[in-house]
């Protein structure tokens, strides 16, 4: 856990930096618009950085196993008919997004410390 950690954080090292949108954006997690006029098309996920994108892919996966509030979200997700990798989608970004406020708590921490 601590290496694939340490992976993420020195191919994101903007992490604990940025927003949620811009750090999902950034690891290419985030949908983008895909509409014309009064036409809506898919969102789909494209760009961002592979390396990040794809450990956190993996890391999701396992999480969704073991840890229990994305557990949940997993199981929410799958009856609601959404297709797997929608799924995968929202879990890499969810833990994305968790992992970018621990950082940038511990960052908010370490800076007042000294």
């Amino acid at each position: 856990a601590s290496r694939s950690v340490a992976r993420l954080m020195a191919e994101l090292p903007e992490i604990g930096i940025l927003s949620n949108k811009a750090i999902a954006k950034l690891a290419g997690l985030a949908p983008i618009a895909n509409d014309s006029g009064k036409r809506s098309g898919r969102r789909p996920v494209r760009g961002g950085r592979a390396g990040p994108r794809s450990l956190l892919f993996l890391i999701a996966r396992i999480v969704a196993k073991y840890d229990p509030h994305l557990a949940a979200f997993h199981q929410r997700l799958q009856p609601a008919g959404k297709e797997k990798m929608v799924i995968r989608i929202a879990l890499a970004r969810k833990l994305l997004v968790i992992l970018n406020a621990k950082a940038r708590d511990a960052r908010s921490e370490f800076a007042n410390a000294t």
